[in-house]
């Protein structure tokens, strides 16, 4: 027999568990408003003893609140309503000779309306650039191969308005041999009948095509403009004019002319075409001033109110027949509910008391704009109002605020610091609005490069390095000063 033997051990160890009511409180926290909306109409669906509390409930629970003067009140009130017609004030009555000869006839009049009445407007059918591209070129007399090739082309279209992949790659994908055969130049003569489509400059497969091709459908003299273009686009994106002007002998005043026209052209003729319901931004948070004070509230107009459903609660209380594993069941979902409406009712309040501190230590900023920000970071937050950073971050996470100056997303508000020469602290962000604002008041001929931005900074009391500025112009999406420069 082996050495091994069964032993009995007593442990005592300290592990760190979420309950489900913190978890579902962190999951919520950080969701923005249209996530939170979304989870709770699942949760709707998927929770009997869940319901959605509508308005007029609400009010109809109010009136059941009404002491018995008020009852007394509306019951006089109804039996008002229910006199004989004689009793109604002449004066009351219409008078259909002037409703006839009323001036204002039948046209709309908005200030008829009661103003808090939404007025419902339906919006039109959103046409993709696929489908305005598709109804053009159905009109074009072409046999059912090309118009194939054609409708191939289109829908290689992106959204910018350039054919994604080359000639060949997709002539190839066209061809089944041996019954079918797309040749590349067949498929090029047939993307030309594409490029002659509005808007002008589509399905150019680059910048330099899609230039060229609106340039060429102007009725105007573009000699100048098409051959810088085509024999000197590297010397043109690069904005090296001096080489422009003796390449092609003319003067400078010839050249700037024709760097006006090409910068009038549209370089995503794909634009305007591009769904913008999913770019629509809706606040979590809306910060109003009252007087002299800020008030900071929920958006959740649009959240369902929830309530717990009274015919499950009472079997849970009534008892009766009910099966056991029924009991079980409606007691778990009942549990659920419970813990959701806390959770969001928590977040709710959570929301609203970091985001008056936010306002506490950012009042200039609401006072004044956004060139008066200060620094601040999660962890002034959270020691201020007694929280954890984590908790901090999930409420600033994808969400956004409306002000007097705009919607802007909570992380806005945070930022590093910079000391200055004379030992102020500023916030990075207001760093970058001076980098800014000196590039925007730079002389367009000869443009400042990231030494000469350091060095105006500097001698603003705030010592920063050339690589700083660099890093901070590029997180803005400026080009360096060579791209900057203008003829």
């Amino acid at each position: 027999m082996g050495n091994s033997m069964v032993r009995l051990e007593q442990r005592l160890s300290l592990q760190q568990r979420l309950s489900p009511q913190h978890v579902l409180f962190s999951t919520l926290l950080q969701m923005p408003v249209m996530a939170l909306e979304q989870k709770i109409q699942t949760e709707l669906e998927q929770n009997p003893l869940l319901e959605e509390q509508t308005d007029i409930e609400t009010e109809q629970e109010r009136v059941d609140e009404f002491s018995d003067p008020a009852q007394e009140e509306i019951k006089n009130s109804s039996e008002e309503e229910n006199e004989p017609q004689e009793n109604i004030d002449k004066d009351e009555e219409y008078d259909f000779e002037e409703f006839l000869n009323d001036e204002e006839g039948y046209e709309f009049n908005p200030t008829l309306r009661d103003a808090s009445e939404e007025e419902y407007r339906p919006d039109p059918a959103p046409v993709t650039l696929a489908e305005h591209l598709l109804s053009q070129f159905h009109f074009l007399p072409l046999s059912d191969a090309d118009r194939e090739i054609g409708e191939y082309i289109i829908w290689n279209i992106n959204e910018d308005g350039y054919l994604v992949g080359d000639v060949e790659t997709l002539a190839n994908n066209l061809s089944s041999p041996p019954d079918k055969i797309v040749t590349p130049e067949h498929f090029e003569k047939i993307l030309k009948l594409v490029q002659t489509l509005e808007p002008s400059g589509i399905g150019a497969r680059n910048l330099q095509e899609c230039l060229v091709i609106q340039l060429k459908e102007q009725d105007k003299d573009n000699e100048l403009p098409i051959k810088i273009l085509e024999h000197h686009f590297d010397d043109f994106k690069n904005k090296r004019f001096e080489r422009l002007i003796k390449n092609l002998g003319v003067i400078q005043e010839e050249v700037k002319k024709a760097i006006d026209v090409i910068s009038k052209l549209n370089p995503k003729p794909g634009e305007g075409y591009i769904n913008t319901n999913e770019n629509y931004i809706i606040p979590d948070l809306i910060v109003e001033k009252v007087g002299s004070e800020f008030i900071s509230s929920v958006n959740d107009s649009n959240v369902p109110q929830l309530r717990i459903n009274n015919s499950y609660r009472r079997i849970l209380t009534d008892g009766g027949n009910v099966p056991v594993d029924t009991k079980k069941y409606i007691y778990q979902k009942l549990e659920s509910a419970r813990w959701l409406i806390n959770s969001i009712q928590q977040r709710k309040l959570t929301m609203i008391k970091v985001m008056k501190e936010i306002i506490k230590r950012q009042r200039d900023f609401f006072e004044k704009g956004r060139r008066y920000i200060k620094p601040m970071i999660l962890k002034d937050i959270a020691d201020a109002i007694g929280m954890d950073i984590s908790t901090i971050s999930r409420v600033t996470n994808r969400k956004y605020v409306q002000t007097d100056y705009g919607v802007f997303e909570l992380k806005y508000f945070f930022s590093d610091r910079m000391v200055t020469e004379d030992g102020d602290e500023i916030s990075t962000l207001r760093l970058k609005n001076q980098i800014k604002e000196i590039i925007k008041n730079e002389n367009p001929k000869a443009p400042l490069n990231d030494g000469q931005i350091a060095k105006i900074v500097a001698e603003k009391g705030i010592p920063i390095a050339r690589r700083t500025v660099a890093k901070y112009r590029e997180h803005m999406m400026i080009p360096v000063a060579r791209l900057r420069r203008k003829i």
